[in-house]
């Protein structure tokens, strides 16, 4: 199950699960759609492709929730 991390590592931008937005690679870094574009889709950590994160309806937040330890580097 995806972690659902709550911000971008590059710049903190809350990312809520339940909303759109996000682009991860296949070992969840994650990143906002603007820094996802100027980092070409590329992963900086892994080198892997970014791709859309999907969203997790409010209802099964409730049941899995989302992780709230931030990863932004400052």
């Amino acid at each position: 199950m995806l972690e659902m991390r709550p911000d971008c590592e590059r710049c903190g931008k809350d990312l809520p699960a339940q909303l759109p937005g996000a682009f991860i690679c296949s070992f969840e870094c994650t990143f906002c759609a603007g820094c996802a574009e100027t980092l070409d889709d590329i992963c900086p950590n892994c080198g892997g492709e970014l791709l859309d994160r999907p969203t997790r309806d409010r209802d099964l937040l409730q049941k899995c929730p989302a992780s709230t330890q931030r990863k932004h580097k400052a």
